[in-house]
């Protein structure tokens, strides 16, 4: 569309541009008219769909770096040449990175292929969502254009990720759901399939007198990714058994001759060749015991008194037993929440019930079809998917909600079956890996086969492929923004390293021909220079490290680390990662005291690895502790969690208040050790402890409790 502007506009503004004056915020839509809609959301942040599927600094693609497969003989694949997804990251840099598509671990497999996304984004109160030791597992404090702009960005690219026959359902609480319902439309124009409503509670106590009544349910937002597909869909329904005392007390029953059951429904819009089906399968009766008239001369079933109804019957099972099958509509009132199937709980905040993703998981999708959950959160997603032998993958960005999700996973067999709730699943999960986005191992990027880590550089440096492949005789590797990168082949001589004699020969053969820049990709320890670059004759080398040390000069912005909470204050804020960082393990000094009764952890000294946080202050002992978890019976392989501790959780709350961030760190740091009990007979003969840094670093040790 042409800018709406007139000649004083346009004079007005060249003036501006010319002087350096600020252009007043009205002139923004006549010179960038949009094409006219029936409404959208206007806030402030709020970034173009081309900015936000555009691979930016703020929110660029990051490879990814697998932690562990769980497969083998004891866990098969789930289909050929896959296994299911368990991805710890910033969702917004992990669908990038599908998006992309060009990380080996995913490439081809992802992108355009997931049948069903479901996702229940942080919505709740504090208070609604308390899990054991008070936890809080996500943000769900961001108010306004922020939480707005948040899920826009990911649901963009989460489009990219769908199917084109595939299906995404958003829950949410009343709280954002209207303002989500806009930015869907916006999204999926004309794509709204329709809006669950469903009763998660039922008000009791206080709650009964809330004011303006209380809130009892959630809405589930149901699109499909193109107004000309035609998804994947199997009614659902629901059974019920009664006896025959209960049938009668339904009321609405009748017996025919043979003292079947039968209830009728008005026939609606059926065609005359299904209601001429029905007759002939004897489904058809008439009111004030009128006859049918079939009429196939002019297509019409009529009576001779009374109105027409289907006949839909209750199965008889024996025994005074009987079956009835009814419809769902979009009010789903017969699933509860998990306050009343305690059996499910994982101890996870914001955990929802097994039945709700059963129901949406079977009528969208079919056996191996490839369901996503990028907040993923206790894993209920994942472990319906398992159950139902559809592939999945679950993102998040908490350490507590990975553990949770990898404890219930290799635990399933022992959950309820979802065909029989008074029967265990019994069966192993498909193999999965779990993998890191954007917090690299550094010693597994060394330990991947030369070509491996080429690649995983290229990607973690935005190197593109050029046509150039040599100048002067010099191999190259592609370019980073118009500019040669030189991958240093650390493999081929042994103590071999990047000095001023080593650049000078580069730059014998390189610096006339190329443009004022290269870029080295090194190990950091093979560089035998301080400073970000060298330069010679006007030509700058720089040193891309791995692991990576920001270069300023080369970064629009900073990176930023993910931060784990520490309380639930913190879990409250909405956090996102910007850039990737390597991991740098935490220094630890514990003790174990294995008593008759007790198992007593002993925490003396937890030190990250940056004396620093953001904003400069130094970290004392304890300060940067987030949380400690713990499986009380390690079983030398697999980490099951037993239990988890947030850093608040440790050092307790006065007066039963919620403690501030900096109320907690004054706390910390007054420690001189944490103390942890636990019941040995909960105990086995080993137990393993994580402690986590408010950076996702991780330090484990495994204690003998002989």
């Amino acid at each position: 569309m042409k800018p709406n502007l007139n000649k004083y506009d346009i004079e007005f503004l060249i003036d501006c541009l010319k002087t350096g004056k600020e252009i007043p915020a009205e002139y923004k839509y006549a010179i960038f008219p949009t094409k006219q809609k029936e409404y959208e959301l206007v806030y402030a942040g709020k970034v173009r769909k081309e900015d936000i599927l555009a691979d930016n600094e703020e929110a660029k693609a990051v490879p990814l770096q697998v932690e562990k497969i769980f497969n083998g003989t004891k866990y098969s694949l789930a289909a050929k040449d896959w296994y299911n997804l368990l991805v710890f990251g910033d969702n917004l840099q992990i669908l990038k990175t599908f998006y992309k598509n060009d990380d080996p671990l995913i490439k081809g497999k992802v992108k355009s292929k997931v049948k069903l996304i479901y996702i229940d984004p942080p919505f709740a109160t504090e208070d609604d969502f308390r899990g054991n030791g008070g936890a809080k597992a996500y943000s769900d404090k961001a108010k306004g254009a922020e939480f707005v702009e948040f899920l826009r960005r990911r649901l963009i690219i989460a489009k990219e990720i769908l199917a084109d026959d595939g299906t995404i359902w958003v829950h949410l609480d009343y709280r954002k759901a209207e303002y989500i319902k806009v930015l869907m439309d916006e999204i999926f124009p004309s794509c709204h399939l329709n809006t669950i409503y469903w009763r998660s509670q039922v008000a009791r106590g206080a709650k009964v007198n809330a004011e303006f009544l209380p809130k009892s349910c959630q809405q589930i937002l149901v699109y499909k990714k193109r107004v000309d597909a035609k998804p994947f869909w199997e009614a659902p329904k629901r059974e019920i058994f009664l006896t025959e005392d209960e049938i009668k007390q339904e009321g609405g029953y009748k017996q025919d001759e043979n003292r079947n059951y039968f209830r009728t429904s008005d026939p609606g819009s059926y065609s005359f060749k299904s209601l001429l089906e029905f007759y002939n399968q004897g489904k058809i009766y008439v009111s004030y015991g009128g006859k049918v008239i079939v009429d196939k001369k002019n297509k019409q079933i009529k009576t001779t008194k009374g109105k027409i109804g289907i006949k839909y019957y209750a199965e008889n099972l024996g025994g005074g037993k009987y079956k009835i099958v009814r419809s769902i509509d979009n009010i789903w009132t017969d699933i509860p929440g998990l306050g009343t199937v305690p059996s499910e709980d994982t101890g996870y905040p914001t955990q929802k019930v097994e039945a709700l993703l059963e129901r949406i998981i079977n009528s969208t999708t079919q056996v191996g079809d490839l369901v996503m959950d990028f907040f993923s959160g206790s894993g209920t997603t994942i472990a319906v998917a398992e159950k139902l032998g559809r592939r999945w993958i679950g993102c998040d960005i908490g350490k507590l909600a990975i553990y949770t999700t990898q404890k219930r996973l290799l635990e399933i067999g022992e959950s309820k079956d979802l065909n029989n709730s008074k029967k265990k699943y019994s069966k192993l999960s498909k193999s999965f890996g779990v993998v890191i986005s954007g917090l690299y191992d550094l010693g597994k990027v060394f330990a991947l086969k030369k070509d491996e880590y080429i690649e995983f550089v290229k990607r973690l440096f935005e190197v593109e492929e050029t046509k150039v492949k040599s100048i002067g005789g010099v191999l190259l590797d592609g370019k980073r923004r118009d500019f040669y990168v030189k991958i240093f082949p650390y493999w081929e001589v042994q103590n071999a390293s990047v000095d001023e004699k080593y650049l000078n020969e580069l730059h014998k053969n390189l610096g006339a021909k190329i443009d004022g820049r290269v870029y080295i990709i090194v190990p950091a320890n093979n560089v035998h220079f301080i400073s970000d670059y060298h330069e010679i004759g006007g030509t700058r080398y720089y040193f891309l490290k791995v692991p990576y040390q920001i270069i300023k000069e080369l970064h629009k912005v900073q990176f930023k680390k993910l931060r784990q909470p520490q309380s639930k204050k913190q879990i409250n804020d909405l956090d996102e990662a910007i850039g990737f960082h390597f991991v740098r393990q935490p220094e630890v000094k514990s003790e174990v005291k294995a008593a008759k009764d007790k198992v007593v952890l002993k925490i003396k000294k937890f030190e990250s690895a940056y004396a620093q946080d953001e904003l400069g202050e130094k970290l004392e002992n304890f300060e940067s502790l987030a949380m400690v978890l713990v499986d009380l019976k390690y079983n030398g392989d697999q980490f099951l969690m037993s239990k988890y501790f947030f850093a608040q959780d440790l050092i307790g709350k006065k007066n039963d208040e919620e403690q501030d961030d900096e109320q907690i760190r004054n706390e910390l740091e007054k420690r001189k050790e944490i103390v942890l009990d636990f019941e040995r007979k909960k105990c086995g003969k080993q137990m393993m402890a994580i402690y986590v840094d408010i950076y996702g670093n991780e330090f484990r040790e495994v204690f003998n409790l002989k």
